[in-house]
């Protein structure tokens, strides 16, 4: 495609997000080689923004540079997933009980309306809106901590397991049972509850490093 007449943003950022959300959503599978003549061309741009997108990718972990060989899409295994969702289900625990105290009653119905439309997803069997409003939902959550250093923190994680749902769960087979799981989370915000609000985020993360654990056994 050619990026070019997308003119409201700098072109080094349209690269940018271009590359990035191929390799976050697997279009650009792991160890894919990231030719800059190949992808400027595809893009219908110079060398130059493509060079640029890709240093920027090797610092956020997405792209590996290799001595001599090259730039690659980062290859992702189950135990650096388990890696980030051990961080991740802490992290995320912390920022639920801190929604619980913080998040303010036109929040906590926002956050209803979107679980609303990750289940109407579900329905539909649509999994690229399921995965977004799931992506949403644990954002709006983190969100109301309040808290900007765990928000950032989080939001780096997030990112990476949005990369790996799209490449080992196209199916979305945990689907079902995350709505219940959800609606523990919110419920416990809505009721000021702060603790069940930790507990509850904590184990909708641990169900699914369990679901890894055994799909990656068979």
């Amino acid at each position: 495609m050619n990026l070019a007449i997308q003119n409201h943003k700098p072109l080094r950022e349209i690269v940018y997000d271009e590359l990035r959300e191929g390799i976050l959503t697997g279009t650009i599978k792991p160890g894919t080689r990231m030719m800059e003549v190949d992808l400027a061309e595809l893009m219908g741009v110079s060398r130059t923004p493509v060079r640029e997108a890709i240093r920027k990718l090797e610092k956020e972990g997405l792209v590996t540079i290799r001595p001599r060989k090259g730039a690659y899409a980062s290859d992702i295994s189950v135990k650096s997933m388990m890696d980030i969702l051990e961080v991740r289900s802490n992290l995320e625990g912390l920022a639920a009980e801190l929604a619980a105290k913080r998040m303010s009653p036109e929040k906590k119905q926002e956050l209803v309306r979107i679980e609303d439309g990750f289940e109407k997803a579900l329905r539909a069997g649509d999994m690229k809106e399921m995965i977004h409003m799931d992506s949403l939902f644990h954002h709006f959550v983190v969100e109301g901590s309040e808290n900007n250093h765990l928000i950032l923190l989080v939001e780096q994680l997030q990112e990476l397991v949005l990369r790996f749902r799209y490449i080992y769960y196209k199916d979305f087979r945990r689907a079902e049972e995350m709505a219940p799981e959800h609606r523990d989370i919110y419920e416990a915000i809505i009721n000021n509850d702060p603790d069940r609000a930790r507990e509850s985020a904590f184990n909708h993360i641990d169900r699914l490093k369990e679901t890894i654990v055994r799909d990656d056994l068979k």
